[in-house]
């Protein structure tokens, strides 16, 4: 691609929620996996359009702010900024959402010179695209300042972000508000599945936690992703089912999921590609929605991180001495022995001793780390330009080893990955046949 390629910012504004909600006139406190994220990066997530034809672009501008508009309606803390509360002796910083002084969520506009082929036919990701999305290299705390979500909207790329909420929540509610405008059925601003906004507080706590720092200086960490190459990999339906039959079929079992079997192969294949010393331990991460797991449970639709990072390790000369059942077992054993007491454990760990994520302290190096899911209709959101074309993301959370898993297009269980390693690994997992026999693209 041309190295020339620039991006360019044809206008800015701000959108506040159409109707102000009453609630939103309160402070919207944070839970403790809101506080522990507040030096983690922005998620910054995409979706792929194709052009629309260029006499439409002011009246789709119009149609998308006036829907973010109805959206903000239901997830109003977006619109709002963080706010601190601190103090010296004893030293204490407390953070919430103040919703009503701000000027909302961002809304920008921007061109390319690049088209769809650019992206998509590249064998790696363009480093241009980490352009595509606004609060780059930003962290979740700078939110005092700026957007809590900010929507970039290019000729050819429509992404998002926003801070460690439920972004595809807000994406497919933006969605159904867009397409029910346009078919003048939404008047009433309802949603088939609205978000439950009520903080999870734990008895006894709250509603406002305490950090033991009294300036933000003290807890807030930048990060500075390595030289990576980044690499879209598709797997089929056909290619998922084929292989979680296969895992369970080494491991005796039924209960080995398509997502954990995807994942051993992918441990043990970067694991192959580092050449690590055979007595050296690697770790692999999984990410776990708490929701479920809780007791009681949390509502499906709870508005808010509710994430744990699952850990399992082993040597490396295990993982390629012994098949790929032995790496299947050991991801989905983590998955298994995550429960309820768990997270209590977890929660009350950070109650009696506050503590915020850094990335590079969260993940060992060598390591690997399946980040987002498959599991959800992210092609299921449309907004006036068909199906989109493909998901991407930005600079946000890359290190070597991370991996995002996102929906094929295709759909019927179909998987992409997008994984992320230095350039030698990722030249050496190229080169892997157990790997690449599975790429259908």
């Amino acid at each position: 691609m041309d190295s020339s390629s620039s991006v360019k910012i044809v206008s800015k504004c701000f959108v506040k929620p159409k109707t102000i909600p009453e609630e939103s006139k309160q402070p919207y406190y944070l839970s403790p996996w809101d506080y522990a994220m507040l030096s983690v990066q922005y998620i910054q997530k995409g979706l792929l359009f194709h052009k629309p034809s260029l006499d439409s672009i002011d009246t789709l501008l119009e149609k998308l702010r006036e829907s973010l508009a109805v959206t903000l309606v239901h997830f109003y803390p977006l619109a709002g900024r963080l706010s601190s509360l601190t103090t010296e002796n004893p030293k204490s910083y407390s953070v919430f959402v103040d919703c009503n002084d701000s000027p909302g969520a961002g809304f920008i506009y921007a061109t390319s010179d690049l088209c769809v082929a650019d992206i998509v036919g590249a064998k790696y990701v363009p480093s241009i695209v980490h352009s595509f999305f606004d609060h780059h290299r930003v962290v979740n705390h700078d939110g005092h300042t700026l957007s809590l979500l900010s929507v970039q909207n290019w000729t050819v790329y429509e992404p998002c972000d926003g801070r460690r909420y439920c972004l595809l929540e807000v994406f497919t509610a933006w969605s159904e508000i867009f397409q029910g405008q346009e078919s003048n059925k939404n008047d009433d601003l309802c949603l088939k599945n609205p978000p439950v906004l009520k903080r999870y507080i734990p008895e006894g706590y709250g509603p406002l936690f305490s950090l033991p720092y009294s300036h933000a200086d003290e807890f807030i960490r930048t990060y500075e992703s390595p030289v990576l190459k980044e690499r879209m990999f598709c797997f089929s339906s056909e290619t998922i089912r084929l292989l979680k039959a296969k895992v369970n079929q080494i491991c005796g079992t039924t209960s080995i999921s398509s997502f954990q079997s995807l994942t051993a192969v992918i441990w043990r294949c970067i694991t192959r590609a580092r050449r690590l010393p055979l007595d050296r331990e690697t770790s692999c991460r999984i990410a776990a929605d708490n929701r479920g797991r809780m007791y009681p449970p949390l509502h499906k639709e709870y508005f808010g991180n509710c994430l744990s990072s699952l850990r399992t390790a082993a040597k490396a000369g295990e993982l390629m001495e012994n098949d790929l059942g032995f790496a299947a077992l050991k991801v989905h054993q983590a998955v298994a022995e995550h429960t309820s007491e768990k997270v209590s454990q977890m929660i009350d760990q950070w109650l009696k001793s506050p503590f915020i994520y850094h990335i590079d302290r969260l993940f060992e190096p060598m390591s690997v780390v399946m980040g987002s899911s498959p599991r959800f209709n992210k092609y299921g959101c449309e907004f006036g330009m068909g199906k989109g074309v493909t998901l991407r993301s930005g600079y946000a959370h890359k290190f070597d080893g991370k991996v995002s898993a996102y929906p094929g297009r295709e759909g019927g269980g179909s998987i992409d990955l997008e994984v992320c390693l230095v350039p030698e690994f990722m030249e050496a997992l190229e080169l892997d046949e157990e790997f690449m026999s599975l790429v259908s693209l």
